[in-house]
Protein backbone atom coordinates (compact mmCIF):
# COMPACT_ATOMS: atom_id res chain seq x y z
CA UNK A 1 0.00 0.00 0.00
CA UNK A 2 2.75 2.11 0.83
CA UNK A 3 3.11 3.03 -3.44
CA UNK A 4 -0.28 3.97 -3.42
CA UNK A 5 -0.48 6.21 0.29
CA UNK A 6 2.42 7.82 -1.47
CA UNK A 7 0.88 8.97 -4.47
CA UNK A 8 -2.12 10.06 -3.09
CA UNK A 9 0.02 12.44 -0.36
CA UNK A 10 1.94 13.41 -3.62
CA UNK A 11 -1.12 14.45 -5.75
CA UNK A 12 -2.29 16.19 -2.27
CA UNK A 13 0.91 18.71 -1.94
CA UNK A 14 0.74 19.30 -5.79
CA UNK A 15 -2.91 20.28 -5.74
CA UNK A 16 -1.81 24.16 -4.38
CA UNK A 17 0.55 24.75 -7.41
CA UNK A 18 -1.94 22.72 -9.55
CA UNK A 19 -2.11 24.44 -13.41
CA UNK A 20 -5.77 23.24 -13.18
CA UNK A 21 -6.05 25.30 -9.61
CA UNK A 22 -9.41 26.22 -10.92
CA UNK A 23 -11.10 23.12 -11.33
CA UNK A 24 -9.57 21.86 -8.18
CA UNK A 25 -11.01 25.38 -6.43
CA UNK A 26 -14.67 24.01 -7.73
CA UNK A 27 -14.36 20.78 -6.37
CA UNK A 28 -13.28 22.05 -3.09
CA UNK A 29 -16.20 25.01 -2.55
CA UNK A 30 -18.61 21.92 -4.01
CA UNK A 31 -17.43 19.95 -1.13
CA UNK A 32 -17.55 22.73 1.64
CA UNK A 33 -21.54 23.40 0.17
CA UNK A 34 -22.28 20.04 0.26
CA UNK A 35 -21.33 19.19 4.03
CA UNK A 36 -22.72 22.58 4.88
CA UNK A 37 -26.15 21.13 3.52
CA UNK A 38 -26.02 17.86 5.15
CA UNK A 39 -24.94 18.89 8.80
CA UNK A 40 -25.32 22.33 9.07
CA UNK A 41 -23.11 25.95 8.87
CA UNK A 42 -21.37 26.15 12.23
CA UNK A 43 -18.03 24.08 11.90
CA UNK A 44 -17.94 23.18 15.01
CA UNK A 45 -20.38 21.68 15.45
CA UNK A 46 -20.36 19.88 11.64
CA UNK A 47 -16.88 18.26 11.54
CA UNK A 48 -17.17 17.32 8.10
CA UNK A 49 -17.80 21.06 7.18
CA UNK A 50 -14.67 21.70 9.52
CA UNK A 51 -11.98 19.69 7.81
CA UNK A 52 -13.85 20.49 4.14
CA UNK A 53 -13.22 24.44 5.27
CA UNK A 54 -9.68 22.98 6.13
CA UNK A 55 -8.92 21.57 3.01
CA UNK A 56 -9.85 24.30 0.95
CA UNK A 57 -7.97 27.11 2.88
CA UNK A 58 -4.72 24.92 2.98
CA UNK A 59 -5.29 24.95 -1.11
CA UNK A 60 -5.43 28.89 -0.95
CA UNK A 61 -9.23 28.65 -1.77
CA UNK A 62 -10.08 32.60 -1.09
CA UNK A 63 -12.06 32.92 1.95
CA UNK A 64 -14.98 35.02 0.59
CA UNK A 65 -15.71 31.34 -1.59
CA UNK A 66 -16.18 29.38 1.43
CA UNK A 67 -17.88 31.40 3.04
CA UNK A 68 -20.76 31.76 0.43
CA UNK A 69 -20.56 28.49 -0.15
CA UNK A 70 -21.59 27.49 3.28
CA UNK A 71 -24.11 29.85 3.37
CA UNK A 72 -25.64 28.55 -0.14
CA UNK A 73 -25.70 25.18 1.23
CA UNK A 74 -27.38 25.95 4.35
CA UNK A 75 -29.79 27.58 2.59
CA UNK A 76 -28.61 31.26 3.63
CA UNK A 77 -28.11 32.31 0.10
CA UNK A 78 -29.70 31.77 -3.50
CA UNK A 79 -27.66 29.56 -6.11
CA UNK A 80 -27.32 25.98 -4.16
CA UNK A 81 -27.13 23.29 -5.97
CA UNK A 82 -28.53 19.52 -5.28
CA UNK A 83 -25.58 17.84 -6.12
CA UNK A 84 -26.01 14.22 -5.50
CA UNK A 85 -23.16 11.24 -4.07
CA UNK A 86 -22.94 8.58 -6.73
CA UNK A 87 -19.91 6.33 -6.86
CA UNK A 88 -18.82 4.32 -10.34
CA UNK A 89 -16.53 1.33 -10.39
CA UNK A 90 -14.72 0.17 -13.04
CA UNK A 91 -11.18 -1.33 -14.17
CA UNK A 92 -8.37 0.27 -15.21
CA UNK A 93 -4.48 -0.64 -17.17
CA UNK A 94 -3.30 -3.74 -15.76
CA UNK A 95 -6.61 -4.87 -14.38
CA UNK A 96 -6.01 -2.03 -11.56
CA UNK A 97 -9.43 -1.88 -9.76
CA UNK A 98 -10.80 1.82 -9.74
CA UNK A 99 -13.76 3.71 -7.50
CA UNK A 100 -14.45 7.34 -8.74
CA UNK A 101 -16.70 9.16 -6.01
CA UNK A 102 -18.30 12.03 -7.65
CA UNK A 103 -20.82 15.04 -6.64
CA UNK A 104 -22.84 15.74 -9.53
CA UNK A 105 -25.96 17.69 -10.28
CA UNK A 106 -26.21 15.55 -13.64
CA UNK A 107 -26.32 12.07 -13.66
CA UNK A 108 -26.03 11.36 -17.07
CA UNK A 109 -22.82 13.69 -17.42
CA UNK A 110 -21.47 12.29 -14.86
CA UNK A 111 -22.14 8.81 -16.03
CA UNK A 112 -20.82 10.00 -19.28
CA UNK A 113 -17.52 11.54 -18.40
CA UNK A 114 -16.38 9.07 -16.08
CA UNK A 115 -17.06 6.37 -18.90
CA UNK A 116 -15.20 8.35 -21.60
CA UNK A 117 -12.27 8.67 -19.46
CA UNK A 118 -12.05 5.12 -18.79
CA UNK A 119 -12.74 3.53 -22.18
CA UNK A 120 -10.14 6.19 -23.89
CA UNK A 121 -7.19 5.08 -21.43
CA UNK A 122 -7.92 1.48 -21.54
CA UNK A 123 -10.15 0.91 -18.54
CA UNK A 124 -13.60 -0.57 -18.59
CA UNK A 125 -16.91 0.54 -16.67
CA UNK A 126 -17.59 -2.16 -14.17
CA UNK A 127 -20.95 -3.49 -12.41
CA UNK A 128 -21.96 -1.86 -9.23
CA UNK A 129 -20.03 -4.00 -6.22
CA UNK A 130 -17.93 -5.84 -8.98
CA UNK A 131 -15.04 -3.61 -7.62
CA UNK A 132 -15.85 -1.79 -4.23
CA UNK A 133 -15.24 -4.90 -2.04
CA UNK A 134 -11.35 -4.84 -2.95
CA UNK A 135 -11.32 -1.54 -0.85
CA UNK A 136 -12.45 -0.74 2.78
CA UNK A 137 -13.79 2.41 3.74
CA UNK A 138 -11.07 4.11 6.46
CA UNK A 139 -10.23 7.59 7.85
CA UNK A 140 -7.25 9.07 6.99
CA UNK A 141 -5.59 11.85 8.60
CA UNK A 142 -2.15 12.90 7.38
CA UNK A 143 0.39 14.50 9.63
CA UNK A 144 2.88 16.67 7.68
CA UNK A 145 6.55 15.85 9.51
CA UNK A 146 7.58 19.19 9.75
CA UNK A 147 5.57 20.76 12.08
CA UNK A 148 6.00 25.22 12.87
CA UNK A 149 10.06 24.28 12.66
CA UNK A 150 9.82 21.28 14.34
CA UNK A 151 10.16 17.98 13.30
CA UNK A 152 6.99 15.37 14.65
CA UNK A 153 8.86 11.99 15.18
CA UNK A 154 6.60 8.19 14.52
CA UNK A 155 6.46 7.79 18.54
CA UNK A 156 5.08 11.57 19.49
CA UNK A 157 1.96 10.31 16.27
CA UNK A 158 1.58 7.32 17.97
CA UNK A 159 0.96 8.71 21.34
CA UNK A 160 -1.38 11.18 20.21
CA UNK A 161 -3.44 8.85 18.12
CA UNK A 162 -3.20 5.50 19.72
CA UNK A 163 -6.09 6.10 22.33
CA UNK A 164 -8.40 7.60 19.91
CA UNK A 165 -8.73 4.62 17.80
CA UNK A 166 -6.19 4.74 15.78
CA UNK A 167 -5.51 1.45 13.78
CA UNK A 168 -2.00 2.23 12.41
CA UNK A 169 0.59 5.13 11.44
CA UNK A 170 2.82 4.58 8.25
CA UNK A 171 5.30 6.69 7.43
CA UNK A 172 5.68 8.36 4.39
CA UNK A 173 8.99 10.04 3.99
CA UNK A 174 7.63 13.65 5.00
CA UNK A 175 4.25 12.88 6.30
CA UNK A 176 3.07 10.33 8.45
CA UNK A 177 -0.61 8.26 7.63
CA UNK A 178 -3.05 8.08 10.63
CA UNK A 179 -5.49 5.09 9.87
CA UNK A 180 -8.98 4.21 11.91
CA UNK A 181 -12.19 3.31 11.55
CA UNK A 182 -14.42 6.33 9.99
CA UNK A 183 -16.31 6.20 12.92
CA UNK A 184 -12.96 7.12 14.89
CA UNK A 185 -11.89 9.90 12.61
CA UNK A 186 -13.46 12.73 14.56
CA UNK A 187 -11.99 11.40 17.79
CA UNK A 188 -8.37 11.21 15.96
CA UNK A 189 -9.02 14.35 14.56
CA UNK A 190 -9.44 15.84 17.82
CA UNK A 191 -6.30 13.80 20.05
CA UNK A 192 -4.03 15.47 17.24
CA UNK A 193 -5.12 18.83 18.19
CA UNK A 194 -5.22 17.98 21.31
CA UNK A 195 -1.82 17.09 21.32
CA UNK A 196 -0.69 20.75 19.10
CA UNK A 197 0.01 18.42 16.15
CA UNK A 198 -0.99 20.21 12.90
CA UNK A 199 -2.63 18.08 9.78
CA UNK A 200 -2.78 18.59 6.01
CA UNK A 201 -6.34 16.52 5.81
CA UNK A 202 -8.52 14.25 7.69
CA UNK A 203 -11.04 12.56 5.71
CA UNK A 204 -12.98 9.05 4.97
CA UNK A 205 -11.11 7.41 2.18
CA UNK A 206 -11.29 3.80 0.42
CA UNK A 207 -8.13 1.64 1.19
CA UNK A 208 -7.07 -1.35 -1.04
CA UNK A 209 -7.12 -4.16 0.76
CA UNK A 210 -5.44 -5.98 -2.63
CA UNK A 211 -2.88 -4.15 -5.08
CA UNK A 212 -1.39 -5.04 -7.75
CA UNK A 213 1.99 -4.58 -8.54
CA UNK A 214 2.92 -1.69 -11.77
CA UNK A 215 5.65 -1.54 -13.55
CA UNK A 216 6.78 2.41 -15.28
CA UNK A 217 4.64 1.35 -18.35
CA UNK A 218 1.66 0.77 -16.15
CA UNK A 219 2.14 3.26 -13.92
CA UNK A 220 2.12 6.06 -16.39
CA UNK A 221 -1.44 4.30 -17.89
CA UNK A 222 -3.05 4.64 -14.91
CA UNK A 223 -1.67 7.78 -13.80
CA UNK A 224 -3.27 8.91 -17.41
CA UNK A 225 -6.79 7.04 -17.19
CA UNK A 226 -6.58 8.72 -13.46
CA UNK A 227 -5.69 12.68 -14.35
CA UNK A 228 -8.38 11.99 -17.27
CA UNK A 229 -11.40 11.18 -14.34
CA UNK A 230 -10.06 13.93 -12.21
CA UNK A 231 -10.38 16.34 -15.28
CA UNK A 232 -13.98 15.61 -14.76
CA UNK A 233 -15.99 18.99 -12.75
CA UNK A 234 -18.28 15.76 -11.33
CA UNK A 235 -15.22 13.53 -9.99
CA UNK A 236 -14.89 14.60 -6.04
CA UNK A 237 -12.32 11.50 -5.81
CA UNK A 238 -9.92 8.62 -7.14
CA UNK A 239 -9.09 5.69 -6.05
CA UNK A 240 -7.24 3.00 -7.65
CA UNK A 241 -5.73 -0.59 -6.03
CA UNK A 242 -2.30 -0.34 -7.79
CA UNK A 243 1.04 -0.07 -6.17
CA UNK A 244 4.08 0.92 -7.29
CA UNK A 245 7.70 1.04 -6.31
CA UNK A 246 9.09 4.41 -4.84
CA UNK A 247 11.73 4.70 -7.52
CA UNK A 248 9.09 4.23 -10.67
CA UNK A 249 7.52 6.54 -8.77
CA UNK A 250 10.27 9.45 -8.27
CA UNK A 251 10.89 8.75 -12.07
CA UNK A 252 7.19 9.67 -12.72
CA UNK A 253 7.39 12.60 -10.56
Amino acid sequence: MSGHSKWATTKHKKAVVDAKRGKLFAKLVKNVEVAARVGGPDPAGNPTLFDAVLKAKKASVPNENIDRAVKRGAGLEAGGADYQAITYEGYGPGGVAVLVECLTDNRNRAASDVRVAMTRNGGTMADPGSVAYLFARKGVVILPKEQDGRTLTEDEALAAVLEAGAEEVNDLDDSFEVVCEPGDLVAVRTAVRGAGIEYDSAEASFLPSVTVPLDDEGARKIFRMIDALEDSDDVQNVYANFDVPDEIMAAID
